[in-house]
């Protein structure tokens, strides 16, 4: 059972699928009021889903790298209910299979652009209207890649350790203003992403056997840790990296 998030707002970021989806509707099934961002109508869906069992949500199309965009999506969320309580920095895209020397340079500035700029501006402006409401609480989306490395995906690798910098660098820089940062670190996950992802069908196996636990995750499991993580419960949690992949990183 989910903690509660009763009249809490949040905005979760790449809400359109996956992930981000999947804690929209767990934030917003626990009470809150959730804006659902993404950058492109897939969004719209979401919200939908979530108004369709009774919850609260407002569907904000928004590109992450586009500081205008970042800014636009705050605005309106705290027009719409006055404050924001929580962030979900989910937004993020993997990169082609590749050796380094064989990445794209095209590849590899889209994955940093989403993946660590966006993250950054989302946080940026987060934190500071943070900052004047006297408080909140960010969860990043990292990956087990934030603290391991798998050959063959060297732009998504070096974003998701950049997540990690970001993440317990700012988390220190605000942990004396009521503003908790943390990132949850999940290893592979069954999502649409994951399906998309170019050549993963030639290293499902790989992928599958790096999890000491036999399998991949599910989104429940991530979500779950997300909540937690963004709820009450985790009051003393200050710049963590939650490892929720299967053993991978043990």
């Amino acid at each position: 059972m989910h903690p509660s998030f009763q009249d809490r707002v949040v905005l979760v970021t790449g809400a359109g699928s996956g992930i981000g989806q999947a804690s929209a509707l767990a934030f917003a099934q626990a009470g809150a009021r959730v804006a659902v961002v993404d950058i492109d109508d897939s969004g719209a869906l979401t919200q939908a889903q979530i108004e369709a069992e009774g919850g609260v949500a407002r569907f904000f199309r928004a590109d992450v790298t586009r500081a205008a965009d970042v800014e636009g999506m705050v605005r309106d969320t705290v027009v719409a209910w006055g404050r924001l309580d929580i962030l979900h920095n989910n937004a993020g895209i993997t990169s082609a299979q590749a050796n380094t020397a064989d990445t794209l340079e095209a590849d590899f500035d889209r994955v940093m652009a989403v993946n660590v700029k966006g993250v950054w501006l989302c946080m940026k402006v987060g934190i500071a209207q943070m900052l004047k409401q006297g408080g909140g609480v960010i969860v990043n989306t990292g990956s087990a890649m934030s603290l391991t490395a798998l050959p063959g995906s060297a732009p998504y690798n070096a974003s998701k350790h950049a997540v990690a910098g970001l993440t317990r660098t700012a988390a220190l820089e605000y942990a004396k203003q009521n503003i908790r940062i943390n990132a949850v670190c999940p290893g592979v996950i069954t999502t649409p992403l994951l399906a998309k992802t170019p050549g993963v069908d030639k290293i499902m196996g790989v992928l599958t056997s790096v999890h000491p636990i036999g399998r991949l995750g599910t989104l429940d499991e991530v979500t779950s840790a997300v909540l937690w993580l963004a709820s009450d419960g985790a009051s003393f949690a200050i710049g963590s990296m939650l490892s929720v992949d299967g053993g991978w990183t043990v």
